[in-house]
């Protein structure tokens, strides 16, 4: 096993934009109003949800831009608000019509690749909420960001019938992103020092990763050791959507293979990569 590395991919956002403006330039407008698996969202609403994101990062991060917003006490309070202001802009975007909303997410899009270039990837940066409460890496934020247009723009594609980005060029960082939620899964965990879970996803763009027990604290590595106290099996695209909420933990399970600690294993199937 050894340590896992930075995922370094600022240069796949400009073909994952490419890929979202193909997708929906070419939605008959029926399409564009078909429901997505981000309930209770339509296409159309989701798309304005990306750009929703895009208009943020370039005011808070660019410009520096933030505007007066409710108290984040704890997880609940964080979802609680990122759940209110993404309803209140799908909101008041709806009159936007599907022309106009490839036109700006290229417009916003470009300018936010330009941004992700600029940044010092190692530089220290705010927390990745759902991986922990410390500072992290800027890589790290870029990554999450990366994993969000990945698993939004999968929504769609499943959402109207069209063939996923699944090429590991693509969705092999999303999932190893994924997984680096995994030490802050098992933090109430209290297990005996050296106690190991396994965790593979199988398909070309999947791994295998493990935690593992480490002075009171879980840490993550890539790889798994002679013989893990528990090991969870789950095909790559399965393991997507449970880690986006897309399905719950007992769909998972049925597809899932597991062996050793049913307990530890099943706790794997917790695992949450995103917000809300």
């Amino acid at each position: 096993m050894h340590q896992p590395q930075p995922i370094l991919m600022v240069d796949r956002f400009a073909p994952m934009l490419d890929a979202l403006l193909g997708l929906l330039s070419e939605l008959a407008p029926a399409e564009w109003e078909a429901p997505t698996a981000c309930r209770p969202w339509s296409v159309k609403e989701l798309a304005s949800h990306l750009l929703g994101g895009d208009i943020g990062i370039l005011s808070r991060g660019r410009d520096g831009y933030a505007t007066p917003g409710g108290a984040i006490t704890d997880w609940l309070s964080l979802v609680a608000l990122v759940n209110d202001l993404n309803e209140r802009w799908v909101g008041a975007t709806k009159r936007i019509s599907p022309q106009l909303m490839c036109e700006l997410l290229r417009f916003a899009g470009t300018h936010v690749c330009d941004y992700f270039r600029s940044l010092d990837p190692y530089a220290l940066g705010g927390p990745v909420s759902w991986a922990g409460t410390e500072p992290a890496p800027v890589w790290f934020d870029l990554a999450r960001e990366y994993t969000e247009r990945w698993h939004h723009q999968q929504q769609i594609r499943d959402a109207v019938g069209r063939p996923g980005l699944m090429q590991p060029h693509f969705f092999a960082p999303v999932l190893d992103t994924f997984v680096r939620a995994l030490p802050h899964t098992y933090r109430a965990v209290e297990a005996p020092e050296g106690t190991c879970i396994t965790l593979t996803l199988t398909g070309d763009a999947g791994g295998t990763w493990s935690v593992q027990h480490e002075q009171g604290a879980w840490h993550l590595y890539v790889g798994v050791p002679g013989g893990p106290d528990a090991a969870v099996v789950l095909p790559q695209d399965v393991a997507w959507r449970l880690f986006t909420k897309g399905i719950g933990a007992a769909e998972a399970a049925g597809a899932a293979m597991m062996s050793g600690n049913q307990e530890l294993g099943m706790k794997a199937l917790e695992m949450v990569s995103v917000i809300a």
